[in-house]
């Protein structure tokens, strides 16, 4: 049987917020099987009662050629082995993450459960299924019991102290990262929104145009070489260009996260050869009571599964105490709120064209140094050309030319409105522990028991 791999990011809230106390079964006779989770109410007890979905009608564009209009670099392939090889290990560079796992979460004594199984036909390709949630911090995973995923990482290879993510740490750049291989910097998605200089148009989450999304993603790559990909509201698939013309749903956070999981599980009921060769799927948020699958046979150790669970960003708590207003430099200079991107956590400045950037930068510099500036010491002012070479942030016009960056916590406003607050971020230097992800790998391919030094996605 050919090898299926499956990855999942997960992110966006505490494990506790998971639903890490409910899990259904995976048999393998002899392989193994998706099911869908029905949750019924029985007096006091939750009970779980399992049905196979009929499979969806057919989804999926035809094999595509090659598209003479295309301006991105083909990836020279000569075989579909080749290929394999090249989706295998361009998900785990970029640290993709799959679907199992996000099934993948803890178990509680008190339910009952019952399970249905089928053998998993063999299929005619390997697959990809990559699912992603927003923003599991590292650690997340020891707040809470959650057995599956210390089995995964007894029986599996971890990245012992968390995946570091690209900088800025923000869920469209990081996102289009993962299956583009490239720096935001070079795939132009700097910030999950921006402005054009040059036009003047505005990059929101949501904007669907090619012109703002640069770089081949992997659905692109699949389809440039004759195969099937299938993505559901992953970041930069909904828009139509090179040979990529999969019609996709635009994204809807109000689409329940069960009927999400079962249109991309139907894909699997298909017959072989017409299940995509690569598919996505993505989650706001994880889902506290969604699809759990866990490993109830020591034989799924055996089964040619690859599972990768990674994150992609982490979180960081972040308190009105800890605030910079910059009406607080008007004694230097004015920083005009027109001439602001963003705020926090990446301060991205833009002034008009006959102000000096290098005064601009120095001027800001020595307010907050002055120590007249509440918390002025916690951010500084750089030219993106000055910016620390390892957050790669400085070779595309898109970036604006003055970049701030706060300590750990810190958030920059334009003045102090007195309102009270506490809650999360995220976006800060990817070099915070903080900003810090998972990355676990079980399968035929890796380690068991292996801890392996941090990577970037």
């Amino acid at each position: 049987m050919l090898p299926f791999s499956a990855t999942i990011s997960l992110g966006g809230a505490s494990a506790g917020e998971i639903g890490l106390g409910h899990t259904t079964s995976l048999r393998r006779k002899p392989g193994f099987m998706f099911r869908h989770m029905e949750r019924k109410k029985k007096k006091q007890k939750t009970s779980f009662r399992f049905r196979i979905h009929p499979p969806n009608p057919p989804f999926y564009p035809p094999p595509l050629t090659k598209n003479p209009s295309s301006k991105t670099p083909r990836k020279p392939v000569t075989t579909t082995l080749l290929f394999v090889c090249l989706v295998t290990s361009t998900c785990f560079s970029l640290s993709a993450a799959v679907a199992f796992a996000f099934l993948f979460f803890s178990a509680a004594d008190s339910l009952s459960t019952t399970s249905v199984s089928r053998s998993l036909l063999k299929l005619k390709h390997p697959v990809v299924l990559l699912i992603s949630s927003d923003g599991f911090r590292f650690g997340y995973q020891f707040k809470t019991d959650t057995p599956n995923i210390d089995w995964l990482i007894q029986n599996g290879t971890e990245a012992e102290h968390g995946l570091i993510p690209v900088f800025p740490t923000l869920t469209f750049p990081n996102h289009y990262s993962i299956v583009t291989g490239l720096y935001p910097a070079y795939h132009g998605v700097i910030n999950n929104k921006f402005s054009d200089p040059v036009t003047g148009e505005k990059f929101n989450m949501g904007s669907h145009e090619p012109k703002w999304w640069l770089g081949e993603p992997l659905w692109e790559t699949v389809a440039n070489h004759g195969l099937k990909a299938s993505t559901y509201f992953w970041p930069g698939s909904e828009l139509h260009k090179s040979s990529w013309d999969f019609p996709c749903m635009f994204y809807n956070e109000f689409v329940p996260f069960d009927d999400r999981v079962d249109t991309v599980l139907n894909y699997f009921d298909l017959p072989s050869d017409e299940i995509p060769s690569f598919m996505t799927l993505y989650f706001q948020d994880p889902d506290h009571q969604g699809h759990q699958v866990g490993p109830d046979d020591k034989q799924i150790t055996e089964a040619d599964v690859h599972m990768i669970m990674v994150g992609d960003h982490g979180m960081v708590g972040t308190c009105d105490k800890k605030m910079i207003f910059l009406d607080d430099l008007v004694n230097w200079i004015d920083i005009p709120t027109e001439w602001v991107q963003s705020y926090t956590p990446l301060l991205a400045i833009r002034p008009p064209a006959n102000y000096s950037l290098a005064d601009v930068v120095d001027k800001m510099n020595e307010g907050l140094k002055s120590g007249k500036v509440n918390n002025g010491e916690y951010l500084k002012v750089y030219l993106k050309e000055d910016l620390p070479s390892r957050l790669h942030y400085s070779d595309s016009y898109r970036i604006p030319p003055i970049i701030g960056l706060v300590e750990e916590g810190f958030k920059v406003e334009q003045k102090n409105s007195k309102i009270q607050e506490c809650g999360g971020a995220h976006g800060y230097d990817n070099a915070f522990f903080s900003m810090r992800t998972i990355f676990i790998g079980h399968g035929p391919e890796f380690a068991v028991g292996k801890k392996i030094p941090s990577f970037e996605n």
